[in-house]
């Protein structure tokens, strides 16, 4: 009985995959689907969100599991990353220290204390990194989650189609950009629309996955310095 919400998220998953394969959509893609029927099943049967959680323990623990999986598609690209390196090192490095302290700057201006700027702090990097950047430095992981989840969502459903409106046509930028600032979800839109963009995506959801374990600290405290 304690694996059933485990299998109830896997078929949440696979009838999403189904509607997703039938009706293309970057709004409404596959991780979208999936959290709108949980919601929906949930709702009408009156399962406490803390029970679902409980008995979904087995996938949420892989979730720690998964960062080392996150060095295939990096091995993948390497023959991409080579020539390219140099631009590449320069657009994560630089979309990395914007993405922290662009959102730590506006937690500030809306009255965040410091121990919830170290929580926002790395809401563009993938869950289980941003979850213990937060954490090693004070932070709240369980809300750090939820604003990673808010940024993958807005660079999912958005991400593409605006980039797509300002015409910025090169796919490696595209891929870039979205991985910098939306992590595995907006890798995820990426890939169903141009493969291209979605390999470049995620090499950058990598490589700032890394840089923000290196620089939240540093960047925490300059901001924290120039807000007292």
């Amino acid at each position: 009985m304690i694996y059933c919400y485990s299998l109830l998220t896997l078929v949440a998953f696979w009838v999403a995959l189904q509607i997703s394969k039938r009706w293309k959509s970057i709004v409404f893609n596959t991780f979208i689907l999936t959290v709108l029927i949980l919601v929906v099943f949930l709702s009408i049967s009156g399962i406490p969100y803390d029970d679902y959680m409980k008995g979904n323990s087995l996938l949420n623990n892989l979730l720690g599991v998964s960062v080392v999986a996150l060095a295939l598609p990096l091995y993948e690209q390497l023959r991409q990353i080579i020539p390219q390196w140099k631009i590449i090192l320069s657009v994560t490095l630089v979309a990395s220290l914007l993405s922290m302290t662009t959102g730590a700057i506006l937690a500030w201006l809306l009255g965040a204390t410091p121990e919830m700027l170290v929580t926002v702090l790395p809401k563009s990097v993938t869950t289980p990194i941003a979850m213990s950047i937060a954490e090693n430095m004070g932070g709240i992981p369980a809300i750090t989650a939820v604003s990673v989840v808010i940024a993958g969502l807005q660079g999912s459903i958005f991400g593409y189609l605006i980039l797509k409106k300002i015409k910025l046509k090169h796919s490696q930028a595209i891929g870039l950009s979205i991985g910098a600032v939306s992590h595995v979800l907006g890798t995820v839109s990426c890939m169903e629309v141009d493969q291209k963009a979605g390999s470049y995506s995620s090499i950058s959801l990598v490589l700032c996955g890394i840089i923000s374990s290196v620089f939240a600290p540093l960047v925490f405290k300059m901001i924290y310095l120039l807000v007292t």
